[in-house]
């Protein structure tokens, strides 16, 4: 799939196969420990109709600095054609992360999307998880055999 794109560096797969595209700073930024900052990308993109984009973290930008994205996936709609920025976190609860221009900071995942109808009714189907929400399935300590 082509997709029209303005960017001085566009944002490359790094691997065959990959399915996020990564995508890098623009400019510099310092993040304190705990801080966040809308960091950009120089990069704006035109998705065809029926298409989204997924802005998402890097895995390892998260394991070695606690580095994260605060709105993951962030969500790239079709008819968006402004530059892409990225709300980065600072999990760290010590150690600043200097971020330089040009540094991978995030991966473009460019999916299909379906547009659903929603129908109004009185009452919804059964199904075997019926209304139960978080923690629902249960929690058993490591004691007990499981995570």
């Amino acid at each position: 799939m082509d997709v029209p794109i303005i960017a001085a560096e566009p944002p490359v797969y790094a691997h065959p196969g990959d399915a996020g595209a990564d995508l890098r700073a623009a400019e510099p930024v310092s993040l304190a420990p705990g801080e966040r900052a809308l960091v950009a990308t120089g990069v704006s993109i035109a998705l065809p109709d029926g298409y989204v984009g997924f802005v998402v973290p890097r895995s390892g930008l998260a394991a070695k600095h606690g580095i994260t994205i605060v709105n993951a996936p962030g969500t790239i709609d079709a008819g968006y054609r402004g530059e892409i920025k990225v709300a980065l976190l600072n999990t760290d609860t010590t150690t600043r992360y200097d971020v330089a221009s040009g540094d991978r900071i995030a991966q473009l995942i460019v999916m299909p999307v379906h547009r659903a109808t929603f129908v109004p009714v009185d009452e919804l189907p059964d199904s075997v998880r019926g209304s139960g929400g978080f923690g629902s399935t249960g929690y058993q300590t490591r004691e007990e055999g499981t995570a």
